[in-house]
């Protein structure tokens, strides 16, 4: 639980601060993907975003190879494996039902103006659970990015596409559920709307032209 606090609340900060306030604290390629399905990231900026959080999880796992030498090799550079007795394809299916309860919660809280703001309190509260439940299990990747880097960098790659199909498929049934409630529409793609900062993606709330 301490760990899986320490991890939802650390993204949440980003989100709200002036940086994440500005982007969008995409830090997932499945959250991206999964706003793209509702037609408020443009392909160009869905292309921009992932080569981002891509370059960025590869940049710190570089660091703390680095600087954590023998201590990160004996932890095989923090790369997300099944256990418990699950197989990869039970992975896969426990990672690609938590990134749909995260994106949906995204979803939904980003649907009203009332409830936008308090999307990093919900990604902290959400996440949390999700490492303290699922950690055990699979690891919590909930992110392609997270669980690539690592793993290329081990290298330990045997298991690599649990943790790229799994959360991609669960940004697309996020998608799919969340059409059932065509009434629902997601109004704006940051996690913290801030009317003060622009914004590149779509929006439904005010904002600053960029």
């Amino acid at each position: 639980m301490l760990t899986g606090l320490l991890f939802a609340g650390t993204g949440s900060l980003v989100a709200m601060s002036p940086l994440g306030r500005r982007s969008g604290a995409h830090l997932n390629p499945s959250v991206t993907l999964a706003f793209w399905t509702q037609r408020k990231v443009h392909p160009h900026d869905l292309a921009g975003y992932i080569v981002s959080q891509l370059l960025g999880a590869f940049a710190a796992c570089g660091i703390l190879k680095v600087a954590w030498g023998g201590t990160a090799r004996a932890l095989h550079q923090g790369t997300t494996e099944p256990g418990h007795g699950f197989t990869a394809l039970d992975a896969a299916g426990l990672e690609a039902l938590m990134t749909a309860s995260l994106v949906l919660m995204i979803f939904f809280f980003t649907s009203s103006a009332r409830t936008a703001r308090w999307t990093p309190l919900g990604n902290w509260l959400l996440v949390a659970t999700l490492v303290w439940q699922g950690a055990p299990y699979t690891g919590t990747s909930l992110n392609p990015a997270r669980s690539l880097a690592p793993a290329v960098l081990a290298p330990e790659l045997a298991h690599l596409w649990v943790y790229l199909v799994g959360p991609l498929a669960g940004a697309f049934l996020a998608a799919g559920i969340f059409a059932l409630f065509p009434r629902v529409n997601t109004l704006t793609t940051k996690l913290f709307h801030d009317v003060r900062y622009p914004s590149t993606m779509a929006s439904d709330l005010p904002t600053r032209r960029p």
